[in-house]
């Protein structure tokens, strides 16, 4: 098959996504290398940890005693963006809009007890499929049923049941998916196919997850490919091998030490990652995002409690310089490392300012693989935006909706609502610790901003209460960090 008839099967099957209900729109937001045929298209890896925190970068200057060599080389090669956001400030929402490219709370995924991500749904997988793409998932899922999920029971349902929820089911071509054992895998660590199902593998889950990306790599090295690779780390529960925690012996803190040792063990994988590609010769060519899930749990105090206590204490990562926390709309919990390297398209060692979301990522990768972009997205291309040829982000609004919170950002402002009786305004540019809430110096701003957040929540299908409460531990944050 020729490349002409490849591309044009192709967008007749971006044309058939409009029987989900969904419409391709003009691609003047495409980036700059639209005329890219499909062997030189790039490959396209997206990185994603757990729970960590702004300041938990050593490229961020946040904190002192973080060390990320990999992660501040994958900076200094491609773009910083200091104002990058995550959908949600938890797990399985944020995933969800991240892979999804939409807005979560569109489909009713609001919160962990919401999952599973809706069979109707497409998948950045699915996208990246319909474009010629292989695509690939290691790690950390979140999207299936869990036993907090509302309306399932998940350990009475059956592995035939669950399955349709699965990566693999999900526009993922070959997966890895786990979170320490077992691991539902399709392939092996030579990359060769295998019969899916669970397996175990007791060596360390990080390790784990960068041995399977790079066996996904060596695998599909000629042709392009999207890989998502999540690691499940800093999230609790802490653990390290003593490779790791020996770099971080002078740390006081039993969870700081860890948490610096796990996020060590992810540096490593980047760097391991990037060499996989070096070594394939396509390390020019690929576009990798780093980011994280939602800012890091402090429990509000940086309790340095054991290792062995996996509830909601703090995980040892650091959201320095921001207030807040995993579970609030602060700028703790939503504002996250976020960096996209392209070697041969994308400005080295810059940072970019403007509000980003992961939201973005779907949209790009569609535009960097020459699809027409899809009026459903929520997201925009980043291509020409990072590289000073266009500028369609600054005036956006980008919205959040999380238990009882709301949120919206327009160019530096953010509007910050909590239950029925705290409302903020901050200029989020300057005041990154949202201690100088300007909402009644600037009511017109103030005003627009709840008009946008209101006619955007309108019709989501999860409505609040009229007189919504904070829940206790909103309650509790609130008063800590903002009274």
């Amino acid at each position: 098959m020729t490349t002409p008839q490849k591309l044009l099967l192709a967008a007749i099957a971006c044309t058939l996504m409009a029987c989900n209900g969904e419409a391709t729109i003009s691609s003047t937001s495409k980036s700059a290398l639209v005329n890219r045929d499909d062997d030189t298209r790039p490959n396209i890896i997206v990185i994603v940890t757990d729970d960590q925190g702004y300041a938990d970068i050593g490229s961020h200057g946040s904190v002192s005693d973080i060390v990320t060599p990999n992660i501040d080389q994958l900076a200094a090669d491609g773009v910083t963006m200091s104002s990058g956001y995550i959908t949600a400030p938890q797990c399985t929402p944020s995933r969800a809009g991240l892979l999804t490219g939409r807005y979560q709370q569109r489909f009713g995924v609001d919160d962990n007890t919401k999952s599973p991500l809706p069979l109707s749904e497409l998948t950045i997988g699915d996208r990246m499929k319909t474009a010629g793409y292989r695509t690939g998932m290691i790690g950390k899922w979140h999207l299936e049923v869990l036993k907090a999920s509302e309306g399932f029971d998940v350990e009475n349902m059956t592995l035939d049941e669950q399955k349709p929820y699965f990566p693999d089911n999900r526009g993922f071509d070959d997966v890895y998916s786990g979170y320490i054992n077992p691991w539902w895998s399709n392939f092996d660590l030579s990359g060769n196919t295998v019969s899916t199902g669970f397996r175990n593998n007791d060596d360390y889950r990080i390790n784990i997850a960068t041995d399977t990306a790079n066996a996904f790599i060596n695998q599909h090295a000629d042709k392009p490919f999207l890989l998502y690779v999540s690691y499940f780390a800093p999230h609790v529960p802490l653990e390290a091998p003593s490779e790791y925690l020996s770099r971080f012996s002078h740390i006081p803190q039993e969870r700081r030490r860890y948490a610096l040792a796990m996020m060590a063990a992810v540096d490593d994988g980047v760097g391991a990652i990037r060499e996989q590609l070096s070594l394939n010769n396509i390390d020019d060519n690929t576009l990798i995002f780093f980011i994280s899930d939602n800012g890091a749990p402090i429990g509000t105090s940086n309790s340095d409690l054991p290792v062995s206590n996996t509830g909601g204490a703090w995980d040892g990562s650091l959201n320095t310089p921001f207030i807040g926390e995993k579970g609030m709309l602060t700028e703790g919990g939503i504002r996250v490392p976020f960096i996209a390297s392209w070697p041969r398209v994308l400005p080295k060692g810059t940072t970019y300012d403007q509000p980003v979301s992961s939201l973005d990522i779907a949209a790009t990768s569609l535009a960097v693989s020459n699809q027409p972009a899809v009026a459903a997205l929520d997201g925009d291309d980043l291509i020409a935006n990072l590289t000073g040829t266009a500028d369609t982000l600054s005036d956006r609004t980008l919205y959040w909706r999380f238990w009882t919170q709301s949120a919206a950002r327009q160019g530096n402002w953010k509007y910050l609502k909590a239950g029925n009786e705290r409302e903020y305004l901050f200029d989020v540019s300057t005041d990154l610790t949202e201690s100088q809430n300007m909402i009644d110096q600037h009511p017109e701003i103030a005003t627009a901003l709840r008009s946008k957040l209101a006619s955007w929540s309108e019709d989501l299908p999860h409505q609040p209460p009229a007189n919504e409460e904070l829940t206790a531990p909103e309650q509790r944050w609130f008063e800590f960090y903002l009274d």
